[in-house]
C-alpha cells in the first residue's frame, strides 16, 4: 500500500512537472491580443488611476489557505492559479476563478450488476479525491467534479460486471483498490487525485438471500451433527475405560454407588432411593 502511494505521488510530480513545462514553453501563456486587447488593457489601466484610491477595492482580491484563483484576461489563461492570500486583478478585462484544494467526498449511487454468474446485485460506493493541479481542472474539463462522478459510476459498473458474486463478497478491498487504480488513470489528466474508493454496501436478492440463509443453515446443522457424534464417540471410549478399571477392583464401584447416593441426597426431590446391597449385585453379576 506504501509503495503504491509513493508511486501515485510520483506520478503527481512528474504530471505538474509537465504542465509547468507547457506553460513555460507557451502554451497556457498570455498571447498577445492584438490592438484592441491592447487598447482595452490600457483603459483599464486609466479607469484605475481616475478612481484611485476607491479602485483598489475592486482590484484587490482575496483567496482562503485551501483555495487557489485561476485569472483569464480577455479570455486567455494568465500565467498559473494564484494564491493563498491576496492577488490583483485589471477591472473589465479580467475574471478569475476559485478552485477548492480540499478533500471532497460523494457518494456512489447504487448500481444495479449483473455479475458473471449471471447475479443481479445492487452496489453503491464511496469516493475520495481532490484537486492537486487547479490550472488543469478548469482549462481542460467542463466540471471536473461532474466528471469525476460519471466516471466512478461506470467504474464500478464495468468492473463489478467481470466478477463472480463469491468475489465481491470476498475480495471487496482488493476490487477498491482497483477502481481507484483505473479512476486516477483517467482523472489526473483533469488535475484530480483520487485518494480512496470504498465499496459500502452489496444488496442481493430476497430469494438469493433466502437461499444462502437455508445453504448456511443446513451447513451448520451438519456440522452439530458431526461435532455431537464425536463426542458420543468420545464418551463411550472413555466409560468403556471406567468400566475397564471398576472392574478390576471391587471397591471402586462400592464407592461409584455411594456416591451417586450422596447426590442425590443433596438434591432434596421427591425421589425415593432403595438401597440394594453391592453382594447381591455382584451375585447377580456371576452368574
Amino acid at each position: 500500500m506504501t509503495e503504491r502511494v509513493r508511486n501515485k505521488d510520483r506520478a503527481d510530480r512528474d504530471f505538474c512537472e509537465d504542465v509547468n513545462e507547457d506553460f513555460q514553453s507557451g502554451e497556457g501563456q498570455p498571447k498577445s491580443s492584438g490592438f484592441c486587447g491592447l487598447l482595452l488593457t490600457a483603459l483599464s489601466f486609466l479607469l484605475i488611476l481616475a478612481t484611485f484610491p476607491v479602485s483598489i477595492w475592486s482590484c484587490m482580491k482575496i483567496v482562503k489557505e485551501y483555495e487557489r484563483a485561476v485569472i483569464f484576461r480577455l479570455g486567455r489563461l494568465l500565467g498559473g492559479a494564484k494564491g493563498p492570500g491576496i492577488f490583483w486583478i485589471l477591472p473589465c478585462v479580467d475574471t478569475f476563478r476559485k478552485v477548492d484544494l480540499r478533500t471532497v467526498s460523494f457518494n456512489i449511487p447504487p448500481q444495479e450488476v449483473l455479475t458473471k454468474d449471471s447475479v443481479t446485485i445492487m452496489v453503491d460506493g464511496v469516493v475520495y479525491y481532490r484537486v492537486f493541479n487547479p490550472t488543469v481542472s478548469i482549462t481542460k474539463v467542463e466540471d471536473a467534479n461532474l466528471a469525476t462522478q460519471m466516471l466512478a459510476q461506470t467504474t464500478l459498473r464495468n468492473m463489478l460486471g467481470t466478477k463472480s458474486l463469491a468475489d465481491i463478497l470476498r475480495d471487496r478491498e482488493e476490487m477498491a483498490e482497483q477502481m481507484e487504480e483505473v479512476i486516477y488513470s483517467a482523472s489526473k489528466n483533469w488535475g484530480i487525485k483520487v485518494e480512496r474508493v470504498e465499496l459500502k454496501d452489496v444488496k442481493l436478492p430476497h430469494t438469493l438471500q433466502r437461499a444462502m440463509a437455508a445453504e448456511a443453515e443446513a451447513t451448520r446443522e451438519a456440522r452439530a451433527k458431526v461435532i455431537a457424534a464425536e463426542g458420543e464417540m468420545k464418551a463411550s471410549c472413555a466409560l468403556k475405560e471406567a468400566a475397564n478399571v471398576m472392574s478390576e477392583s471391587p471397591a471402586a464401584l462400592q464407592l461409584r454407588y455411594l456416591q451417586t447416593l450422596g447426590e442425590i441426597a443433596t438434591e432434596r426431590n421427591s425421589t425415593v432411593v432403595f438401597p440394594i446391597p453391592m453382594d447381591l449385585i455382584s451375585t447377580f453379576m456371576k452368574k
